[in-house]
């Protein structure tokens, strides 16, 4: 063999061995420096146990409500939010009222807290009070004077008449004696000492006994309010006849000489006698408190 044919083959050779080291070189740079794309996921007997987001369920659906029960009021929807103050009622306070048969100290204690001239309560009968208020009351509205039930002692002095003797002393002449008037004068006094708004307040404590009272008569349904206002109407409408008010003697009792003055009932009879001046100052008394007994309906 020549010199000339060895010589391409020794080339091939090391051409050969070249391209392999290439190859190894590579092949090792790739299986060291890429990643594995396939991760290895180990698994074990255990179960898998996923959690519910059960708390955080609970806490959304409680801020739900919270924000139904108060909405979120965004204020530049409806302006500023201006402060209200809350008024709360006031405290209903229950009074304890004694029953009707034990009442009578209660009342007379009362009385005391309303009347300013306290030494004229001694005026007053203060046995069955309520029961004798609400028996003379329904007697005046219908016109008669329950003596037997009269809230007051008698006046220390009887009504009498003025006898005169005619010019030509012919008959005897009765006429009305007013200075029989002043028998009514601490009456009038004591009447007039009343605080009106403290008794018509009063009054509202004192009505559970004053319907019993007046059920007892007989008017189980009806409103003695009612009646105390025909009472009080009654007083207030009277005027006093401008004729003379003569009397005549029969008897022992007195009697009206005029026929229509006769005719009155017991009741304007009893405020003639009470006298003119003296009944201003009583309806003036039940002016005021009839007019807050109407405030208080």
């Amino acid at each position: 063999m020549s010199s000339s044919d060895s010589k391409p083959s020794s080339w091939a050779l090391v051409t050969i061995i070249i391209i392999m080291v290439i190859g190894l070189f590579l092949s090792w740079k790739f299986f060291l420096t890429e990643p594995d794309n396939e991760k290895v996921v180990e698994t074990t007997n255990e179960p898998t146990i996923i959690e519910a987001p059960l708390v955080e369920d609970l806490n959304s659906r409680k801020q739900a409500e919270e924000n139904i029960n108060n909405p979120i009021i965004e204020e530049s929807i409806i302006g500023p939010l201006s402060t209200i103050e809350v008024i709360e009622p006031a405290a209903v306070i229950k009074v304890e009222i004694p029953a009707l048969n034990e009442s009578d100290s209660w009342v007379k204690d009362k009385l005391t807290s309303i009347i300013w001239r306290k030494e004229l309560l001694e005026l007053l009968i203060d046995e069955d009070m309520v029961r004798r208020f609400v028996v003379f009351v329904d007697n005046f509205s219908q016109g008669n004077i329950a003596y037997s039930h009269s809230p007051f002692i008698k006046p220390t002095t009887s009504f009498a008449g003025k006898k005169v003797i005619s010019e030509d002393e012919a008959q005897v002449i009765w006429k009305f004696d007013e200075s029989t008037f002043k028998r009514f004068s601490l009456y009038v006094d004591l009447f007039r000492s009343v605080n009106s708004e403290t008794l018509v307040e009063w009054y509202k404590e004192l009505h559970p006994l004053i319907k019993q009272a007046y059920s007892e008569l007989g008017y189980p349904d009806q409103d003695f309010d009612q009646v105390l206002q025909v009472a009080i109407t009654k007083v207030l409408d009277f005027e006093f006849p401008k004729e003379n008010r003569e009397l005549v003697r029969p008897s022992v009792m007195y009697r009206y000489k005029s026929e229509e003055m006769e005719a009155l009932d017991a009741a304007d009879k009893l405020m003639l006698r009470i006298g003119k001046d003296n009944l201003l100052i009583i309806k003036s008394v039940l002016l005021e408190i009839n007019e807050k007994l109407n405030k208080r309906e």
